[in-house]
């Protein structure tokens, strides 16, 4: 993977963009706690038995979390450019998780550590707002994935999964052969 051609502050100005508006000064604080992780394919972000410390947010990149049931392997979420994920339940528990982190093709990652944004935000009110704003959005997605997962059949999700990548201008061919490969 090539070196990224954005800057801790160029991910800070996009988090604010996207959760809360910012101050230059609030900038420099988001800019400073934001941590650069690369992945490369098949590289494990976070495996089962170790405890979440960080949101993560991909630049670029594509990951899956997944656990093993009954011997099979089982994928929960796949989380792609510009968004954030994180092992929700470890990260607030700081108890060690039962999922495992994968990146699925070359990733940049963004992360946030978790104590670091929480002290940051006891003094900035739009920080405070972003990382609320965060955590409302990953609420928000589990509960559209358990409404699928109740609702929908297995099969229906796969198509609704490949008919929305294909709809995303500018959407990687690598991610449209990769994506049948993981979802069975």
């Amino acid at each position: 993977m090539k070196e990224p051609l954005v800057t801790k502050r160029d991910i800070a100005r996009e988090l604010a963009r996207k959760y809360s508006t910012m101050t230059h000064e609030e900038l420099d604080t988001l800019e400073s706690v934001l941590v650069p992780m690369k992945f490369a394919k098949g590289q494990m972000i976070l495996a089962k038995g170790e405890i979440c410390r960080y949101i993560y947010y991909i630049d670029r990149g594509l990951v899956r979390q997944f656990y093993t049931k009954h011997n099979k392997v089982v994928t929960e979420h796949l989380a792609e450019d510009h968004t954030v994920f994180m092992c929700i339940e470890s990260l607030f528990r700081e108890e060690p998780t039962n999922l495992e982190v994968e990146a699925i093709e070359p990733t940049m990652i963004y992360a946030l550590p978790k104590a670091e944004l929480e002290r940051v935000a006891l003094h900035n009110v739009n920080i405070q707002i972003l990382y609320r704003k965060i955590l409302e959005e990953s609420l928000i997605l589990s509960q559209v994935h358990a409404d699928l997962v109740r609702f929908e059949t297995a099969q229906d999700r796969y198509v609704r999964m490949c008919n929305k990548n294909k709809q995303k201008p500018g959407g990687s061919a690598l991610r449209w052969f990769t994506l049948p490969a993981i979802c069975k």
